[in-house]
This record gives structure tokens, sequence and C-alpha cells, in this order.
């Protein structure tokens, strides 16, 4: 893996070609990401919020007015016949 690689396993079952969308916008493949064996690798830091016990509980006591970034990677295909999506993938940055 690169130093600068975000990375998004596919779903089981999901077979090129596939529909990308990060955030609900369709992403293009070679121009936006690329395949890598069973990852889509993309180049633009994507970031998935970590929730931990305090960021929750600030969220829902509203205690916080901003947001963190948080990426959704979703991807549609077809499995036996079917279109299916699978939404919000776990992101693998650089560092692991």
């Amino acid at each position: 893996m690169s130093a600068r690689e975000w990375r998004v396993a596919l779903p089981r079952g999901a077979e090129p070609p596939v529909g990308v969308f990060v955030n609900g916008v369709r992403q293009e493949h070679g121009r936006d990401y690329e395949i890598d064996g069973r990852d889509l690798v993309f180049n633009r830091p994507l970031e998935k919020e970590r929730l931990n016990f305090w960021r929750w509980t600030a969220i829902f006591f509203a205690l916080f007015g901003t947001y963190n970034k948080n990426d959704s990677v979703d991807v549609q295909y077809e499995i036996g016949g079917r279109s299916t999506v699978a939404t919000g993938l776990e992101i693998r940055g650089p560092e692991g």
C-alpha cells in the first residue's frame, strides 16, 4: 500500500463492474478510484469518524454544533441477477 492510499474492500460477491459512491456522489473508475484485487483504492483522503463514549455523549446531548468529517463509501453491484447496495463500507487509511 502506498503512503497516500485509502482502501475499501469490495463486499463479498461484488465483481466489477460496480457503481461506487462517496457521500452519495458517483465516482468514476480510473479517475476517482482504481481496483486492486478486492480493494477499491482512492488517492484522496477519506475519513470515517470514530465515535468514542464522550463524542457519542456530546452528540446525544447536542453539546457541540460541529461535525467531524465522516465519509461514506457505498458500492452498487449485481449478485444473482439482482441489484444490491452495500453502504457505509469500512475505510482503511494509509496508517493501516
